[in-house]
């Protein structure tokens, strides 16, 4: 039971992210296939196996990809999320550690391979 609810709360936490710039949708939903591998086989492959979802957990899982157009998604959420911080008025030292933190997580993406 636990793993299924894991699995959910993964899985509603990366619908949220497709539409929010400062929540990552792949890595929810590689949680949400981890839980659902342990708590329901019907779920895991519905999520694996939905032509939206699935696509970049078996990208990632097969070969450690992530698609062009994903990298350029993420790059600009990242990107909107900073001017958010900025127009919202958060100080520097919050602006400083943010962008600390999406420098490397972009660095990361860019340097995985492509599909």
């Amino acid at each position: 039971m636990f793993w299924l609810v894991f699995g959910l709360i993964a899985l509603a936490l990366a619908v949220v992210g497709i539409v929010t710039p400062l929540l990552p949708t792949v890595p929810f939903l590689l949680l949400a296939a981890f839980g659902f591998s342990r708590s329901s086989k019907r779920l895991h492959h519905w999520l694996l196996g939905h032509p939206v979802l699935g696509r970049p957990i078996a990208d990632w899982q097969g070969r450690g990809v992530i698609r062009r157009r994903a990298k350029w998604l993420a790059s600009g959420s990242m990107l909107g999320a900073l001017i958010l911080s900025v127009a919202f008025g958060l100080r520097p030292v919050l602006l400083v550690a943010q962008l600390v933190a999406l420098c490397l997580v972009a660095l990361f993406i860019w340097t995985r391979p492509e599909a």
